[in-house]
């Protein structure tokens, strides 16, 4: 095993959005250099980076010039083209490997990787045309309804899915999700839909962060908290599971795996996410080493940092919404000036934290940012988030929960 990448090393990173913008605080924190490559300029990560460049994922040239520029490759969304990171891990070591990068950015390959390595999961059926569709969906299919039509591949946030809650439905699903690489899944009714975000150490050395419990709205994550109020029994179970994937895939890094946990107890894998992930954000102010630092760490070789958590938390998301108070109210966006939210309303709460991730657009249902909260519990911890998030609304009042 080669020797552990020391501070003053150059971490490449592939993507530029919040997550590689984190991942670059905390690299700049212990003394490394960040690079990062990506078809925008003056992105989330770049401001936190001591070079940018400015390519698509697709020109080979750039992205091989680009890694022999650094020490090791690591990526902050899994969308990045499988050729793009086969080309960089020709000049330095790629973390997690290109292989995890596959498996995870397409659905039908996730879910049969899950299936295969004898993982639970919901019942599936790929389809590539109208007449598949119909006929898994059908009462006596494979499926049958309700069910969720999904794109197979580049989709996150909700997009390209559409909702099948009944068969003469699916003509109406396909056309809204528009593609001929899909794959139909069973509608699960859960009781909870909870994350375990699992890091993994080039010699097999695996840690977490725990349950985290998630709250969505729109199809977007709106509330994260942790600990989970799940049994002892699921919360091993969960981290079993997350073990169990880490090592299947032999990770080197950080991964997320999304579960639902139904009214009978039973947990079933949703997705996998090969990085640090949103519901992750809460460890930067509540664990002793946060997913972002954790990331550094195994991607460079070094030891892992403890994951502990100081004290139940909560982080609640900060949508471009926010900045259109009166789309807020129930109007509309058309028309109305952005304006950006008064910080020193949900400041006024001291026990919470302000993340902005430098976006220069706001848009609705964008992340521009997050509120955590730390509290004696955990339920403690979510009322003040929300809160602090309800006092940026459009009255600008919010009472002391």
């Amino acid at each position: 095993m080669s020797a552990p990448l020391l501070p003053g090393s150059t971490i490449g990173v592939l993507g530029s959005g919040q997550l590689g913008r984190m991942l670059g605080l905390a690299a700049r924190k212990m003394g490394y250099r960040v690079h990062v490559l990506s078809p925008g300029d003056d992105t989330p990560t770049g401001q936190t980076a001591d070079r940018e460049v400015v390519a698509d994922y697709m020109d080979l040239d750039a992205v091989r010039e680009f890694a022999s520029r650094v020490d090791v490759v690591t990526f902050e969304f899994e969308n990045v083209p499988t050729a793009c990171a086969e080309a960089a891990a020709e000049r330095v070591p790629l973390r997690p490997a290109h292989r995890v990068l596959h498996t995870t950015q397409n659905r039908l390959r996730e879910k049969r990787f899950l299936a295969g390595a004898g993982f639970p999961v919901t019942p599936f059926a790929e389809v590539r045309t109208l007449d598949e569709l119909v006929a898994a969906a059908a009462p006596d299919g494979p499926i049958g309804t309700p069910s969720v039509l999904k794109t197979a591949g580049w989709g996150y946030d909700g997009k390209g899915q559409a909702l099948v809650r009944a068969p003469e439905e699916a003509e109406a699903a396909w056309r809204e999700v528009a593609t001929d690489d899909a794959i139909l899944e069973a509608f699960v009714p859960f009781e909870r839909e909870i994350s375990v975000i699992g890091a993994r150490g080039r010699d097999g050395a695996f840690d977490h962060w725990g349950v985290i419990a998630n709250d969505h709205a729109r199809h977007i994550l709106d509330l994260s908290v942790a600990p989970a109020p799940v049994a002892p029994e699921v919360a091993r179970e969960a981290v079993g599971i997350a073990r169990g994937v880490l090592g299947e895939l032999d990770v080197v890094g950080v991964l997320c795996v999304e579960m639902f946990l139904t009214g009978d107890g039973r947990l079933l894998v949703n997705e996998l996410a090969p990085r640090p992930h949103n519901s992750g954000h809460l460890t930067v102010d509540a664990a002793l080493t946060s997913q972002f630092e954790q990331q550094l760490r195994t991607v460079c070789g070094l030891p892992m940092g403890s994951t502990e958590l100081l004290r139940p938390a909560a982080m609640a998301n900060l949508l471009g919404d926010l900045w259109w108070p009166a789309a807020e109210a129930g109007g509309s966006h058309a028309g109305a000036a952005p304006r950006e939210p008064d910080w020193s309303r949900a400041l006024a709460f001291p026990e919470v934290k302000l993340h902005l991730y430098g976006k220069a657009q706001a848009r609705p249902g964008r992340k521009m940012g997050h509120l955590t909260a730390l509290a004696g519990t955990p339920e403690r911890a979510a009322e003040i988030a929300l809160a602090a998030r309800r006092a940026l609304g459009p009255s600008g009042r919010s009472e002391r929960p």
